[in-house]
């Protein structure tokens, strides 16, 4: 092939492509009006879309992970129909083949992630719990300080940070203390076999009716539960109005104090239990017997 082919062919190729180039223009137009108005509408809902959501959900980060979800799913319906429009179908056909053996890597690769991703998503839509509740999840018990996509932060009550994914806090049985506004406080004690029980129980609940931070709205009850060793076992049942645990706490310890100062002054006994300690080797016999038996034998 001499110079002069090599020109024509040149000549030849270049006038196919801008050939072609005439014969795409007006698919090139049409393709790029479709792009600016894909974008102003993709915008558009992303902002519509948003301002909805958050009427659902009050979590920040999920609303705009939503509200992106939702614009970049438009982003890419538009980017495919502007290919189509270009006669890429190949192309099209390509990269969705692509995307997913991709997706399916991924979610293999990322099934746990997913699972907390998936999983914190419900908890911010159901909203079983919020940030501020005391709660226990498992065998942690808190106050919730952090929820995100995917872990629920927790402060213990003895100053530990403990993070839970979020697909342990779903499918887990949740106490929320937080979610009627106030918190049960149940107390058992026991009392001596020769007590007068109506008595007691008058004097129990006189004790514990002027606690600071009751519940105005429930009543303080007392039941008798069973026969102990060396007691009658009762437990007495006071609703808080603050389901803080600093209250919870407070409110016990007064609890405890104004039934023992109540049980002192009537001369009420909270018994002990009481233990008989037997030296024998077929029993029967006391420390002090055991004594005596040694004496004897050095004295023989």
């Amino acid at each position: 092939m001499d110079l002069n082919d090599a020109y024509s062919l040149i000549l030849q190729k270049i006038s196919t492509w801008i050939h072609e180039f005439i014969h795409m223009v007006p698919n090139i137009i049409l393709a790029a009006i479709v792009f600016v108005v894909g974008i102003f509408i993709a915008r558009s809902t992303k902002r519509i879309s948003q301002s909805l959501i958050v009427k659902i959900s009050k979590n920040p980060t999920l609303n705009s992970l939503l509200a992106s979800v939702v614009y970049f799913s438009l982003i890419g319906i538009v980017f495919f129909i502007v290919l189509s429009i270009l006669r890429l179908d190949k192309a099209v056909t390509s990269i969705l083949a692509g995307a997913g053996i991709i997706g399916l890597a991924l979610a293999f690769a990322f099934q746990d992630i997913a699972a907390n991703f998936i999983s914190g998503v419900f908890i911010s839509f159901r909203r079983p719990i919020k940030i501020g509740d005391i709660v226990k999840i498992s065998d942690y018990m808190g106050k919730i300080t952090d929820i995100n996509l995917r872990d629920t932060v927790l402060l213990t009550f003895q100053g530990q940070i403990v993070i839970i994914p979020n697909k342990n806090v779903f499918q887990n049985p949740i106490e929320n203390y937080s979610l009627l506004g106030k918190r049960r406080l149940d107390l058992e004690i026991g009392v001596s076999y020769g007590e007068d029980l109506e008595k007691v129980q008058r004097i129990t609940i006189d004790a514990v009716k002027n606690i600071t931070g009751l519940s105005d709205d429930d009543e303080t009850t007392m039941y008798y539960k069973e026969f102990g060793e060396s007691s009658i076992n009762y437990i007495i049942r006071l609703w808080l109005k603050d389901p803080e645990q600093s209250a919870f706490w407070i409110a016990s310890n007064q609890v405890i104090i104004n039934i023992k100062k109540a049980y002192d002054q009537n001369n009420i006994t909270i018994p002990f239990p009481i233990r008989t300690l037997d030296f024998g080797i077929k029993g029967g016999k006391s420390l002090n017997e055991i004594k005596l038996d040694v004496s004897e034998k050095n004295e023989q």
